[in-house]
């Protein structure tokens, strides 16, 4: 079940558009943090879904074309067989899938943070700072969402 604090007010939820975008923010902070795990060779695929979702934000394009960004990193992701580069570009895909769902913001970080753990470096530094990231205005909605997405499910790395 949906946490409902993620539905936009527009759609009947509590979510401000100025917090979509503040959680969009975020997690584009949280993907383009591990983007350099890629090395040199970062398919133009997740630039163009990176770009989107800024270009979003700013209230310059629409949720179908994050959506279309959103699919298009996703097949990047499939292509893959490097643990690390897959997590990243799952990342990258939930950036952008974060303009027409907030809670994806969520998922950004979490594929973020596995990235992080494929390549063997510390999650719990980057989970800090993601944390540190965090939009002052959604801090403890973030937080929250984390810990009741924890309690649920115990391969949860966020």
């Amino acid at each position: 079940m949906r946490d409902q604090r993620f539905v936009a007010v527009h759609r009947g939820g509590l979510l401000s558009k100025e917090h979509h975008r503040l959680l969009i923010r975020w997690a584009h902070d949280c993907a383009e943090h591990v983007l350099p795990l890629l090395g040199e060779g970062v398919d133009e695929r997740l630039r163009v879904a990176l770009e989107t979702a800024k270009a979003w934000e700013r209230g310059e394009a629409s949720v179908g074309a994050a959506q279309k960004a959103a699919w298009a990193a996703h097949a990047v992701a499939r292509e893959l067989t490097n643990p690390v580069a897959l997590m990243v570009a799952r990342a990258v895909g939930h950036v952008v899938a974060t303009a027409h769902m907030a809670d994806h913001s969520l998922g950004a970080a979490e594929f973020a943070l596995k990235a992080v753990k494929a390549a063997g470096r510390s999650v719990e530094l980057e989970r800090t700072w993601q944390d540190e990231q965090l939009p002052a205005e959604v801090r403890e909605l973030v937080l929250s969402a984390r810990e009741t997405i924890r309690a649920r499910s115990p391969g949860f790395v966020a």
